[in-house]
């Protein structure tokens, strides 16, 4: 079991120690669920008051904190208390699955694949002519690449994840249980005779370096040229991203929500959960979209907009007092 005493852990985090507490931490907990050897952090001043009642020991908080931490207990008082909770948590994290040998004989990898340096395959899993590892990737067991794909350095590809053929992963990318890249965009149109026809989709998904896509998650292959995450997108899982969209830098899409095709997202864009955006949409540089919003418009650079259809989030909330008022009488 791994333990840390306040020092230790705050010589990491580069804080103030507000107190002291004796007892060795052996790991962290939220507060309500914490015992007497555990860490805890408060993030906002609202979860003070669970302090009182809490049993941790001790507990990472930001700065403009108002309570004392009390007998035989220490706060660590930082800039942003979330962040350095995530410091702690890598500090106590459990090592991840092992592996026996680097690729496991009842994987299946083309002999035109080339595999870089410490790359690791697990049982079950197929890689396919022409693909290329870059050094250190980790495909977990029962992980499909089809041909011509590469992986940059460092990705991590969990069980049961599907990248088709084409596509291009970016170095230091996790793509989570049962995802697919790549799968063929929703393309269809009415003919006379023959119903609905299939619209080919031949183009391919280019993620950047740094991009994360949750378990469950989509991203459709360009019905032409490339469907593109840019560098440190954050995909949630059950997530749909169609066909040619492109996403800019840092952009957070959360549960549930959607991309229509070729739709837009600027750098910095949020998007949170069960969100609908409309095919062939621009949202611009830092906007925001609240949850459960449908998008049928562009939405400029910095807005949040929210509700269904979405519009600027002081509309939106004017609106809901109104209704609310006349609900009433």
């Amino acid at each position: 079991m791994k333990t840390y005493s306040i020092q230790q852990i705050n010589d990491i985090l580069k804080g103030v120690i507000v107190g002291n507490t004796t007892q060795s931490i052996t790991a962290p907990e939220q507060l309500e669920m914490a015992k007497d050897t555990e860490i805890s952090f408060i993030g906002s001043k609202k979860y003070e008051k669970l302090w009182e009642t809490s049993k941790a020991c001790a507990a990472i908080v930001n700065e403009d904190i108002s309570i004392e931490p009390g007998e035989n207990r220490a706060f660590i008082k930082v800039k942003n208390a979330d962040l350095a909770m995530s410091q702690v948590l890598e500090l106590f994290a459990p090592p991840t699955p092992l592996f026996d040998t680097d690729i496991h004989p009842t994987a299946v990898v083309d002999k035109t694949a080339t595999i870089g340096n410490g790359t690791r395959i697990g049982a079950g899993s197929y890689v396919g002519p022409n693909v290329q590892l870059g050094e250190n990737v980790t495909l977990y067991p029962n992980v499909t690449i089809l041909d011509e794909c590469t992986i940059g350095k460092n990705t991590v590809i969990w069980s049961g994840a599907v990248v088709r053929e084409r596509c291009h992963i970016g170095m230091d990318c996790i793509l989570h249980p049962n995802s697919t890249i790549g799968a063929d965009g929703f393309g269809f149109r009415p003919d006379p005779e023959r119903g609905l026809v299939k619209v080919p989709q031949i183009g391919n998904v280019v993620l950047g370096n740094g991009v994360e896509i949750g378990a469950n998650s989509c991203v459709d292959r360009g019905k032409f040229s490339s469907t593109v995450l840019g560098d440190g997108c954050k995909i949630d899982n059950l997530v749909q991203i169609g066909h040619n969209s492109k996403l800019g830098k840092f952009c957070i899409m959360a549960g549930h929500s959607g991309l229509a095709g070729s739709v837009t997202l600027g750098n910095g864009v949020i998007i949170g959960g069960s969100a609908s955006i409309k095919d062939h949409i621009t949202i611009g540089d830092g906007a925001m979209v609240g949850a459960g919003s449908g998008v049928a418009a562009d939405v400029p650079a910095g807005k949040t907009v929210l509700g269904y259809p979405a519009v600027d989030a002081r509309d939106a909330l004017k609106q809901w007092a109104i209704l609310k008022r006349l609900a009433k009488n």
